[in-house]
């Protein structure tokens, strides 16, 4: 299973449908994951996309329709998605990690802070797939992850950069 996450694209298409004929261009996704800040783009991104969105809203996407988070799962781990700016992202990573534990998810996916992070530990995985628009990590690189789940269930997550 292939699965794309990204997140704050801010109304840029362009650069997700790059992404998509990158990573998509021998293996069909499976799935795309989206951290939030689409800012009115999740239509393009769902054609664009050809498989299963899920969405959340960002801090930048007023009046957006789209929920706050999600919980879903995707092979046998539960994901909690969120954008992350209710949960003070910017400055640590404890608070979403509680709360995350707290609802007993195998993994929190978040963006908001432009920087991309594959935190594993035994307890929880971390996922932050940066920013395809603005990137805010050193070397300012547009930022997205590949999440694959090989034959066994075991997920394995790569940063790539556009």
């Amino acid at each position: 299973m292939k699965i794309l996450i990204v997140s704050d694209n801010h109304r840029y298409v362009d650069d997700f449908k790059k992404v998509v004929e990158k990573v998509a261009k021998f293996d069909p996704l499976d799935l795309v994951i989206h951290c939030g800040d689409s800012e009115g783009t999740e239509e393009a991104i769902g054609r664009i996309a050809g498989c299963p969105l899920e969405i959340v809203t960002g801090n930048n996407d007023y009046f957006s329709a789209l929920p706050r988070e999600k919980e879903f799962m995707v092979g046998r781990y539960k994901v909690w998605l969120v954008h992350g700016h209710k949960y003070f992202v910017a400055v640590e990573n404890k608070t979403i990690r509680d709360e995350a534990i707290r609802r007993n998810a195998d993994i929190v996916m978040y963006g908001h802070t432009h920087r991309p992070v594959v935190d594993i530990k035994p307890d929880l995985i971390v996922i932050n797939p940066g920013s395809l628009r603005y990137p805010r990590q050193e070397g300012r690189r547009r930022s997205f992850i590949i999440m694959d789940i090989d034959g066994n269930g075991e997920a394995h997550f790569t940063i790539n950069y556009l």
